[in-house]
């Protein structure tokens, strides 16, 4: 039988993941901290110092193996699990693991479920663990030999304490960047935290460059510990996240110091996420397909998951430029669109903004400012989630397919600006499909006969199919392009130009050729 709980369990079985709402969502990630209190971990399902700093948590709390590695490792439905985004990406911003038996969970997890986790770090993901969760971080605990059931995320070395069921102070080095989120007293000093069995950091073996000794054993009785270092960090470069794991278990503190050294580890951690990466520099009137799966391993061409964004950029030359950037997503899945000169397009940051419900977003700039522009596109789709179980439009899980295009200086190039004073009556209709593949329809109405020129054009100006050239009546009319130009030869993929000209009518539009 299943129990579920939002409190600890007693009971031996227990299968619990809870999601609790953050006060504000981080941009570009489905939730801030996934919880691992999986096989042969403490199954707490509440961390205090994370809920006082109202950030957003998911508890994995599970004894069953199957239902965990359905979690960290993925399924069917969700082929990456809940850690990563269908490109490989960090969905969450950082990884914490509980106290319990590191290598037995290491194991539980199988070399699949390890790699999940290197993925997640690899790729921008911060990582925090207390005791256990430290052990699993590093190479192993003896001074010699791999222990293949760990991370190796932070390539260095542990050793055992031998204390357990005790409580320990920790002096704060004077240089700890823990000091920047709360003063301790201004004693460099914790005392009272929990220890139960955890470690230390192996200063004298395979010692990381870049290491940073946070906290280090106050405890005078025990020399052997006394001294060492029992809180460190470690983050390589900017594109991996950052590690920040303990000794001990500041994370069963409700109140005091030993609750704001748990927070400040979690925050510094969740402040070395690795730096935004650019999925492609998109090209002048070019549109760019992201429909390829997990099982594809084309990241820089794969689907974007429930709250993740995609980051773009696009080089814009000097002088006044019409900036067209379009997006359209599958049908049934909410998007929004960014773009933002010299800097990542964040919802809270972009000059320019699209956020209307739906799949299909423009952006239409006219700008002075040249040099490197970002596009954010944001899926703001997500699931419901209940315990380990997400409901909703799961579909999201495995990815959404989208095509963005970006276009500068079209009014100038192909010259199809609109004349003033047209006639009434006179209309030409957006096509449909579009995007399409392999034909569209493009319709438009007469109020008087006229002459009618109807053509298609390419993003350099260039004529490629005459549809209509002869005098027409008054009426509504439906002409279809099969993407083919004036020889019956099928065109590339791509962004094209409808232009209608009536008497004195002109009007022109967009079309996007799928491959």
């Amino acid at each position: 039988m299943v129990y579920f709980s939002k409190f600890k369990m007693v009971v031996a079985v227990c299968i619990l993941v809870v999601s609790i709402p953050a006060t504000s969502q981080t941009p570009g990630y489905y939730k801030d901290i996934f919880s691992d209190g999986g096989v042969h971990l403490t199954h707490d399902t509440y961390l205090d110092a994370a809920e006082n700093l109202g950030l957003s948590v998911e508890y994995l709390c599970v004894s069953d193996t199957s239902v965990q590695n359905g979690v960290m490792i993925g399924t069917s439905e969700d082929s990456n699990g809940h850690l990563l985004y269908p490109d490989g990406q960090p969905r969450f911003r950082m990884i914490y693991t509980n106290g319990g038996q590191s290598t037995n969970h290491g194991y539980s997890l199988g070399e699949v479920g390890r790699e999940r986790v290197r993925a997640f770090y690899n790729n921008g993901g911060s990582y925090s663990g207390s005791c256990a969760g430290a052990y699993l971080a590093c190479i192993h605990y003896n001074p010699t030999g791999t222990n293949t059931a760990y991370y190796h995320i932070w390539p260095g070395r542990t050793e055992s304490t031998g204390l357990a069921d005790a409580y320990t102070g920790h002096n704060i080095t004077s240089h700890s960047p823990l000091l920047a989120y709360f003063d301790f007293g201004n004693d460099l000093y914790v005392d009272n935290v929990r220890h139960n069995g955890g470690c230390w950091a192996n200063e004298e073996i395979d010692v990381p460059p870049r290491t940073e000794i946070l906290l280090r054993y106050h405890t005078p009785t025990r020399p052997a510990m006394n001294g060492k270092a029992s809180t460190w960090a470690w983050k390589p470069d900017r594109t991996h996240g950052r590690v920040v794991v303990t000794g001990s278990h500041p994370e069963i503190a409700s109140s005091g110091e030993v609750l704001n050294l748990m927070q400040a580890i979690l925050l510094y951690a969740l402040d070395g996420v690795g730096s935004p990466q650019l999925k492609a520099g998109l090209v002048n009137g070019e549109t760019r397909i992201m429909d390829q799966s997990t099982e594809d391993t084309i990241p820089e061409f794969t689907r974007i998951g429930d709250r993740q964004y995609h980051h773009f950029s696009i080089d814009i030359p000097e002088g006044e430029q019409q900036l067209l950037i379009e997006l359209e997503a599958e049908t049934g899945f909410d998007f929004n669109l960014y773009a933002n000169p010299g800097s990542f397009a964040f919802e809270n940051e972009a000059q320019f903004v699209s956020t209307s419900e739906g799949e299909m977003h423009t952006l239409d700039i006219t700008t002075q400012t040249s040099g490197t522009w970002y596009i954010g596109v944001e899926c703001a789709t997500t699931v419901d989630d209940f315990y380990y179980m997400y409901s909703g439009l799961t579909e999201v899980l495995n990815g959404v397919a989208y095509h963005i295009t970006a276009t500068w200086d079209t009014v100038e190039v192909v010259g199809v600006a609109e004349l003033a004073g047209s006639p009434p009556g006179f209309e030409m209709y957006p096509n449909y499909p579009n995007p399409f593949n392999p034909s569209t329809t493009i319709r438009y109405e007469l109020s008087e006969q006229t002459s009618v020129a109807l053509e298609v054009y390419d993003v350099s100006g260039g004529l490629v199919a005459s549809l209509v050239n002869e005098d027409q009546a008054a009426g509504k009319y439906q002409v279809q392009w099969s993407g083919t130009d004036n020889y019956g030869g099928r065109v590339n993929a791509g962004l094209y130009f409808c232009r209608i000209r009536a008497g004195e009518y002109s009007k022109s539009m967009k079309m996007i050729l799928l491959q």
